[in-house]
């Protein structure tokens, strides 16, 4: 019984709910397989109305720096910086609805990995063609790519949309007549 009371604190930690003082140090004290993302988990309980409110704000101001990045497009730095500073806060947008541990558990799961990896490694290489290449081209080319990914990447996230996706965009290639 202690140990399904433990696994319950636990899941009250990792979607955010408040755990009383004394269960936590019970549970603190009897685990001994503790680790930093529980113990991050445990100090940054949110509320509801906080999550959403933390949600929003990180969501829009993302959103406003990839629309504002359009306007200094033909900066290469700036706008690989403000473009992909967007999309990286409105990534982490969602880490405030469902908690950080939880999202980077999802981002690393087997259906999605290969997604996550080309967008991290297409923001990457964007921040690299706009800071050391100065190559407007390049840069664009890189924030197609990063676009694409962080495309790729969030229909991973909706059952068979890639697969739709693949067959949409086979069709609409295919040659033969």
């Amino acid at each position: 019984m202690e140990k399904m009371n433990q696994a319950l604190e636990r899941v009250k930690i990792m979607v955010g709910m408040e755990v009383d003082e004394d269960e936590e140090v019970a549970d603190v004290s009897s685990s001994s397989s503790w680790s930093f993302a529980d113990d991050f988990n445990r100090h940054c309980t949110l509320s509801t109305k906080q999550r959403i409110y933390g949600f929003a704000i990180c969501f829009v101001a993302g959103l406003a720096c990839t629309l504002l990045s359009l306007l200094v497009f033909f900066n290469p730095v700036k706008f690989g910086i403000t473009f992909t500073f967007g999309n990286l806060l409105s990534l982490g947008s969602t880490a405030f609805l469902i908690g950080p541990k939880r999202q980077l558990t999802m981002m690393l799961d087997p259906a999605r990995i290969y997604a996550t990896a080309m967008y991290l490694a297409s923001i990457i290489i964007a921040l690299f063609c706009a800071l050391y290449v100065h190559n407007k081209l390049l840069t664009l080319l890189a924030i197609i790519l990063e676009f694409g990914a962080l495309v790729w990447y969030s229909l991973s996230y909706i059952p068979f949309a890639r697969a739709m996706v693949s067959k949409i965009m086979a069709a609409c290639f295919d040659t033969e007549f």
